[in-house]
C-alpha cells in the first residue's frame, strides 16, 4: 500500500489531508490554523471521529509537529500506510513549471523568486514544503502549481497588449489559476460522459469564493478569465473580477488613496462583499429573495459576467460538448446555475429547472434530454488531484 499526504499551506494555517492511492480513499484529513498568533486551533477528522485541540502553533515546523501528534494520537499509522509522496499545493509556478514536479533545492529557489507574482500565496506555500521536508526527510515532496494547467494557452489568449519588452522583463501575462481542479474536472467530465477527454469541447466554471471560467478544448486550456494574479474575470467573493483599469487613476486622483489602498478595495472589500455587503453567495441569495435591492444587484452583475464568459469562450471553442458547474457554488446554487444560463437557449444551452434543483454529491446533468450542450454539474476533488499528480511525478 502507498498513501500521499497532501498539503495546502497558507500564511497561518496548514490543510491536509492523506490518501490511500490504492483504492483513492481518504484516510484523515485536518486543519491547523492561526499559526503564529498566541493560541493556535487544530482539527483531525478520520472515519473513525474527529478530534479538535487548542494548542500553541508559533510557525509552519511546529504546525507539522502539531499534525504528526494528531496522526499518532488517532491514527491511521503512517507504518501502516507509508507515505510514497507529500503532495503541495503551490499557488503560481509562472511559466517555468507546467507539471508536478518533485522539490529540490532549485525548485524551491524558483517557487521563491516566483513570490513576486503571488506574494499572499508562494511564501506561505514555501514554508510548508521547508517544514514538510524537515518532518519527513526521506519522503520526496512534490509541488503541483495552480497555474500549471494553463501553460496550453495559445499566446494570443496570455498576451497583454502593452508593451512587450516591459511586460517581457517582467513577468506580465495571463497565467490563470485553478489549474487543478480544472484537470481534476475535465477528467471526470470525460469520464461521466463516456468519451475520451481529447475529443471534448469544454466550457468549466469554477464558482467558489474565488470564481473562474476555463475553455478546454482536448484536455487542454485554451483561454481561461484570471490572469497574472487571480483577481481578473469573474465576480468573485470579495474580488471585483474585471474592471477598467483607469478606475484605479481616478479614485487615486479624486481620493489619494496608495496603491495598496486600492489593491486592497479591489480583493478584499469588492465583489459580492463590495455590492451586498456579504461575500456568501447563500446570503447574496437570501438577501435578494427578502427584496433588498444591493444583494438583486449583486446576483445579476455575478451571473451576468458568468454569461457572458460562456459566450465568450463558445466563440472560441467554435462549439461546445459540456458546460459543466463546479466548486462549491457552482455545484450548490441552484439560482446561480439557472440565472447564469438564462437566455442561451437559442445556442443549445438550456437548464432544466427540476433537474437543477435535485441536489447530489455526484456528477450529474442538468439540462433537458436531448439537449444539444450538455450542462452539467461534476463535483471538483482538488487534494485527490495533487495526490494523483504527486503519485506521478514520483514515479516517473
Amino acid at each position: 500500500m502507498s498513501a500521499v499526504l497532501v498539503v495546502n499551506s497558507g500564511s497561518s494555517s496548514i490543510k491536509y489531508q492523506l490518501v490511500e492511492m490504492t483504492d483513492e480513499s481518504v484516510l484523515a484529513s485536518g486543519l491547523i490554523e492561526r499559526i503564529g498568533e498566541s493560541s493556535g486551533h487544530s482539527r483531525h477528522t478520520t472515519p473513525s471521529g474527529e478530534w479538535e485541540k487548542d494548542v500553541p502553533v508559533p510557525d509552519h515546523d511546529a504546525g507539522f509537529r502539531v499534525m504528526i501528534d494528531a496522526f499518532e494520537a488517532h491514527g491511521p499509522s503512517f507504518d501502516e500506510h507509508p507515505l510514497v509522496a507529500v503532495g503541495h499545493r503551490v499557488v503560481h509556478g509562472g511559466k517555468r513549471f507546467f507539471e508536478a514536479t518533485v522539490v529540490d533545492h532549485l525548485v524551491e529557489i524558483n517557487i521563491e523568486d516566483l513570490s513576486d507574482l503571488a506574494p499572499l500565496h508562494n511564501p506561505a506555500n514555501l514554508s510548508g514544503i521547508r517544514a514538510a521536508r524537515k518532518t519527513f526527510p526521506d519522503v520526496p515532496q512534490v509541488a503541483v502549481f495552480d497555474t500549471a494547467f494553463h501553460q496550453t494557452l495559445p499566446p494570443a489568449a496570455y498576451t497583454y497588449a502593452i508593451d512587450k519588452s516591459l511586460a517581457d522583463a517582467n513577468r506580465v501575462r495571463r497565467y490563470g489559476f485553478h489549474g487543478t481542479s480544472y484537470k481534476y474536472v475535465s477528467g471526470a467530465t470525460a469520464e461521466y460522459l463516456g468519451r475520451p477527454v481529447d475529443e471534448l469541447k469544454l466550457i468549466v466554471l469554477h464558482l467558489g469564493n474565488g470564481a473562474s471560467a476555463c475553455a478546454i478544448d482536448g484536455g487542454r486550456s485554451v483561454e481561461t478569465s484570471m490572469g497574472m494574479t487571480p483577481l481578473e474575470g469573474l465576480v468573485m467573493g470579495t474580488r471585483s473580477g474585471d474592471i477598467d483599469p483607469a478606475v484605479l487613476f481616478h479614485l487615486h486622483r479624486k481620493t489619494d488613496a496608495s496603491f495598496s489602498e486600492l489593491d486592497g478595495l479591489l480583493n478584499k472589500r469588492s465583489g459580492l462583499l463590495g455590492l451586498a455587503g456579504r461575500s456568501d453567495m447563500r446570503d447574496v441569495i437570501a438577501g435578494a429573495d427578502s427584496g433588498e435591492a444591493e444583494a438583486q444587484l449583486a446576483f445579476d452583475v455575478y451571473t451576468h459576467r458568468i454569461r457572458g464568459y460562456v459566450g465568450e469562450y463558445l466563440a472560441q471553442l467554435g462549439s461546445v460538448d459540456a458546460i459543466v458547474f463546479t466548486a462549491g457554488v457552482g455545484e450548490n446554487s441552484a439560482p446561480v446555475r439557472a440565472a447564469a444560463l438564462a437566455g442561451l437557449a437559442g445556442l443549445g444551452i438550456e437548464v432544466d429547472p427540476a433537474r437543477n434543483e435535485e441536489r447530489s454529491r455526484q456528477a450529474r446533468t442538468i439540462s433537458p434530454e436531448g439537449a444539444r450542450v450538455a450542462v452539467l454539474v461534476v463535483p471538483t476533488d482538488e487534494e485527490l488531484e495533487i495526490a494523483r499528480q504527486s503519485l506521478a511525478a514520483v514515479s516517473a
